[in-house]
């Protein structure tokens, strides 16, 4: 099989020819059509996790069929196109993984190759009404959306929605599960395209952060009062932008962030959380419950993800590059042929 393979960390992928694989009992081998980044990979190849081996193939997300299957393994998974479930051993409280918890991709080889060697239990049946490169999208980012939304911040479709760094895709993923809820959504974003694209996918409006007084004009927007608009906040950012997302948050507001692009989170006034009685959460990807409920609703509401651009494997060093200069609007995709 062909394989974007990390040799060393701080290195360019190379693309190898390796062996097969097979299963043990348990488990299935699936032949990947597609695989998509994530930013993970990128800090993965910088050497910015703990106890990285190499060399390793990168990739938490993929989809493919099943050509294999281990002893236990029922043989009806045979032929079947699916998506694999990158959050392993989640364990068994809903709200929080155990000390064994692990994701695809390290320390485990992951998806940038023609097969991966996965537990059955972590498969789900693709959507009929994705391609494999739109089913590949899905594993980490929207698993990650879909906590941090739908269990982290409770959301109702009464709530008045607002994420942040619209153009990623976990946020993008946040954005069209609110939509398809029925819920209003307003997004942020550096780029004024990407929020007119948000817009074209139905959020109500958005604001440049970028702009020094971005939170005051977002409200006058959105027409909220003063003490606050926004019931459910996603944010991606962290960092000293995080201070005005608790001015902007309506009173018993739930945020929930994922991740800290801008750095850590400084000069918040407790007053201001305590006296809204604001509920602050941190989130990363998600139950194997949860998971199922995601491919489900995204099933259900005929949801299709948002590519960026296509690759192919050949050109997974370039891909990751891309990424790294962040002008994607959505996600970026792996073709295995």
């Amino acid at each position: 099989m062909k394989a974007a393979v990390l040799r060393n960390l701080h290195e360019e992928l190379v693309i190898e020819e390796l062996e097969n694989l097979d299963p043990a009992a348990g488990e299935v081998i699936v032949e990947l059509k597609a695989a998509s980044l994530n930013h993970r990979d990128v800090w993965i190849q910088k050497g910015l996790y703990p106890k990285i081996t190499t060399p390793i193939i990168l990739g938490s997300d993929g989809a493919g069929i099943v050509i294999k299957i281990g002893e236990s393994v029922e043989k009806a998974w045979i032929g079947k196109e699916v998506i694999i479930n990158p959050s392993q051993n989640w364990g068994d409280n809903p709200d929080f993984y155990g000390a064994d918890h692990k994701i695809l991709g390290l320390p485990d080889n992951g998806t940038f190759a023609g097969q991966v060697r996965i537990e059955a239990k972590y498969l789900v049946e693709k959507p009929k009404h994705l391609t494999f490169e739109q089913a590949s999208t899905l594993p980490l980012g929207a698993l990650t959306a879909w906590r941090s939304l739908m269990t982290r911040c409770r959301f109702t479709t009464s709530d008045k929605v607002l994420v942040t760094g619209a153009g990623g895709g976990v946020a993008l993923f946040a954005i069209q599960f609110a939509i398809a809820a029925g819920a209003e959504v307003w997004v942020t974003s550096g780029s004024d395209e990407k929020i007119q694209r948000a817009i074209e996918l139905g959020a109500k409006g958005g604001i440049n952060y970028k702009n020094p007084t971005w939170y005051r004009d977002l409200l006058v927007k959105a027409r909220g009062p003063k003490i606050g608009y926004f019931n459910v906040i996603i944010d991606s950012a962290g960092g000293p932008g995080f201070a005005r997302l608790i001015d902007i948050a309506a009173p018993g507001c739930r945020i929930c962030f994922y991740g800290g692009g801008t750095g850590n989170i400084t000069d918040i006034v407790p007053a201001k959380v305590f006296f809204k009685q604001l509920n602050i959460y941190g989130s990363t990807m998600g139950t194997e419950y949860e998971f199922r409920q995601m491919i489900n609703f995204i099933e259900e509401k005929e949801i299709v993800p948002i590519i960026d651009k296509v690759f192919p494997i050949e050109q997974a060093e370039q891909a990751l590059r891309y990424m790294e200069s962040g002008q994607q609007f959505g996600k970026i995709v792996l073709k295995i042929e």
